[in-house]
């Protein structure tokens, strides 16, 4: 209640600050207001909603340990520095706060062989990835003389010593976003980490990378002759977004198919930071706020029917009937799976739209096509858990607890902001986008 409580009043205090322009804070070392702001809205809903389901989840498999609440709100903490930093240093403090928390949630049930290989590949990956942008970032303060982002944008040239760092800060970022091909940690990860710990891992640690990369890309690597940022994140979009889905396709275990679509995803959030223009970073804003929702609450669902005794439910074949067995839980789990395909009128195409609309607008109509392909074939695997809800024959041995009301109310709630933001473009008066300002 003390983790939940303070979430809420960070939250309200965040939401307070949405629409006023970016300031510098802390001696220029963070940024607050602006597209921050809308960063750190996403970042401590995501976690609160994971927080409202982690209590019951993690008391079922016998691993509610007070701590892990205490490393929530520090990974938190280092999230927020990240997602609003505005220099170096700030940005890597933020980044192994939150990485650091991270590893030891993945490594939570230890007495589990798969629990601590995850924990173990997460680390040492982690840490490989870590060094590439730690040693990206002392190269760019060779060549500009400063770890302020604006002051390396202002300085930025054509040295071979900045692109150096440039692209190895990159390497950096797209590890942490699980974009192909540094991706190769997500699956045993988000199998092995106890579900409910999985979501938080999926959303808010990437929100809090992906609003990083927009303060740098737009503020520290403006256009300099020889660095074609945009050119390289469009392909490593287009890799990303068919890998994730073509492998997705395949997957037995609704986490690891999770996994593969949370790949997936990333690559249609660097479509719209391809497009390197205002309109494509309130995209991936906007984008990101809902994936945070739809799959916190998928991986809400799933952690419900991992509580059931008697069958492994994160084997999509144990999931036969289950949607007639508890028809509100079927009946969420269907609309956040819409909602992850993009089919309207759920605000995963509403994101969708934006990212593509943007790359259309800057001129990259084939990387937006590539996209609109590889959303449709994800439709298959989306639907193919809802087959196996209501199309398939329930086991006899299968007995369903009741979850506790916040459970529920927390699954209605992110089922209801589905809903509403998939129509509020269209509603009269004023939308979430244009709350998504200030770069």
């Amino acid at each position: 209640w003390v983790t939940s409580f303070s979430l809420i009043v960070a939250l309200f205090f965040g939401i307070q600050s949405l629409g006023t322009p970016l300031q510098e804070a802390f001696s220029g070392m963070l940024v607050h207001g602006g597209i921050a702001a809308f960063g750190n809205v996403i970042i401590l809903l995501g976690t609160l909603f994971c927080v409202f389901l982690s209590n019951d989840y993690l008391e079922s498999i016998d691993h509610n340990y007070n701590e892990v609440y205490g490393m929530i709100l520090f990974a938190t903490s280092g999230m927020i520095c990240l997602a609003g930093a505005n220099d170096l240093i700030s940005l890597f403090l933020g980044l192994e706060t939150m990485s650091i928390c991270l590893y030891v949630m993945a490594g939570l049930i230890k007495n589990e062989k798969q629990g601590a290989e995850g924990a173990l590949k997460y680390f040492l990956l982690g840490a490989f990835s870590t060094g590439f942008l730690l040693y990206g970032a002392a190269l760019l303060y060779g060549a500009t003389g400063t770890t302020s982002i604006p002051g390396i944008g202002a300085a930025a040239s054509s040295d071979l010593l900045f692109l150096a760092g440039a692209a190895l800060l990159l390497i950096g970022f797209l590890f942490k976003v699980s974009a192909v091909p540094f991706h190769m940690w997500t699956p045993d990860v988000y199998q092995a980490t106890p579900t409910t710990l999985t979501a938080y891992m999926a959303t808010a640690s990437k929100a809090a990378t992906f609003m990083a990369m927009i303060l740098v890309l737009s503020r520290a690597l403006p256009s300099v002759e020889g660095l074609d940022w945009q050119a390289v994140l469009s392909i490593v979009a287009i890799i990303t977004m068919i890998f994730g889905n073509i492998i997705a396709l395949v997957q037995d275990n609704i986490k690891r198919m999770l996994a593969y679509s949370s790949i997936a995803h990333a690559g249609y959030a660097l479509v719209g930071l391809s497009a390197a223009t205002p309109e494509g970073y309130s995209a991936v804003a906007f984008y990101l706020f809902a994936y945070t929702i739809m799959n916190v609450g998928a991986f809400g669902v799933v952690a419900y029917y991992e509580r059931n005794k008697g069958l492994d439910f994160s084997d999509v074949n144990n999931l036969a009937g289950l949607g007639f067995k508890k028809p509100m839980m079927g009946v969420m789990m269907s609309l956040f799976l819409f909602s992850l395909a993009g089919i309207p009128p759920f605000v995963g195409f509403v994101g969708k739209y934006y990212v593509f609309a943007a790359a259309i607008n800057a001129n990259m109509v084939p990387l937006a096509i590539v996209g609109v392909l590889a959303s449709a074939a994800s439709v298959y695997y989306y639907l193919r858990v809802m087959v196996y809800l209501y199309f398939r024959e329930a086991h006899k041995e299968t007995e369903m607890i009741d979850p506790s009301f916040l459970y529920k109310g927390a699954l209605v709630i992110l089922a209801l902001l589905t809903v509403y933001y998939g129509i509020e473009p269209i509603l009269p008066f004023g939308g979430l986008m244009e709350l998504i300002t200030g770069f």
